[in-house]
């Protein structure tokens, strides 16, 4: 989504599709906020978010082809798992995508 930039000087404001979409912003938002790159089961990301299983699928799936997060699958004892983790490059286009939300509301960073 590319946006009009108000403030002095011009120019647009790419945010970010992928991420902006309200269901993956919360996602990304919980991924990325955990400390050490830890990684989340993906049945507390769906609890959590409040999603469908199917619902949550579909926005993991969006997110992995871009590369924003990994998904991992493996056993626990004869219990499968799948844990979900943002990738360094997810990382990256979130704290891209602040960067140009902040800008588009016109909020200024204190320094």
């Amino acid at each position: 989504m590319v946006i009009a930039d108000g403030m002095p000087g011009g120019g647009e404001i790419d945010l970010d599709e992928t991420i902006h979409q309200p269901a993956r912003l919360r996602i990304m938002s919980l991924l990325v906020s955990l400390a050490n790159h830890d990684r989340l089961a993906y049945g507390f990301v769906q609890k959590h978010l409040g999603l469908t299983p199917g619902n949550l699928t579909t926005h993991l799936r969006r997110l992995e082809d871009a590369d924003y997060i990994a998904i991992t699958k493996e056993f626990q004892g004869a219990k499968p798992r799948t844990w979900v983790e943002a990738t360094p490059a997810g990382r990256d286009a979130f704290a891209e995508y602040l960067v140009n939300l902040e800008r588009a509301l016109g909020v200024r960073a204190s320094s």
